[in-house]
């Protein structure tokens, strides 16, 4: 009974009540096709092996069957979630966006720290791409949200655990690429 409540319940983790579900086109496409992937191809071959394994006869210690039912479980919660992700998409295209030098999601910042001198640059995406090894931060991180709507030369304090840090801005661009790769 709890693994059947768990399988109807799909949460959208990381999103604030009523925020936005911004994403770009590369993170749209891509659950898009992992959610292709999984009903046209991944699922029918786990159906086609439980099928196989429950035509064996005893199903409570058939490997095949108990690990196959596991995985359609998986994939099934998988498709819901993807589901729920691409329906409440929205979609931001920075090609599309009329040159500024305001931050806005879809912009890749370069910043100084003021006590250390050191320039960093990062790309606010959606919660669904983002990836600190290349530099792709969420539009809901602390770094973003004091970022967003500041401009070029706009100096923006960060609450860390060490204290407050000044930061400088020192370029904003919209090229759509994530800054390391």
């Amino acid at each position: 009974m709890a693994e059947e409540q768990d399988e109807d319940e799909v949460s959208l983790p990381g999103l604030p009540a009523h925020a936005p579900n911004y994403m770009t086109p590369e993170c749209y496409r891509r659950m898009l096709d992992e959610r292709e992937n999984l009903v046209r191809v991944e699922r029918p071959s786990v159906v086609n092996i439980v099928s196989w394994a429950a035509s064996n006869g005893d199903r409570s210690e058939n490997g095949d069957y108990q690990y196959g039912k596991k995985r359609l479980r998986e994939i099934d919660r998988r498709i819901r979630f993807l589901n729920k992700r691409i329906e409440s998409a929205q979609v931001v295209d920075v090609r599309n966006r009329p040159p500024t030098d305001q931050v806005y999601f879809g912009a890749t910042v370069t910043y100084e720290e003021s006590s250390t001198g050191t320039e960093r640059t990062v790309r606010i995406v959606g919660i669904d791409e983002m990836d600190p090894d290349k530099g792709d931060v969420s539009w809901i991180s602390p770094i973003a949200r004091v970022l967003l709507r500041a401009h070029e030369g706009d100096e923006v304090r960060l609450p860390t655990p060490r204290g407050v840090e000044t930061i400088e801005i020192l370029e904003v661009k919209y090229t759509g690429e994530s800054p390391r790769k």
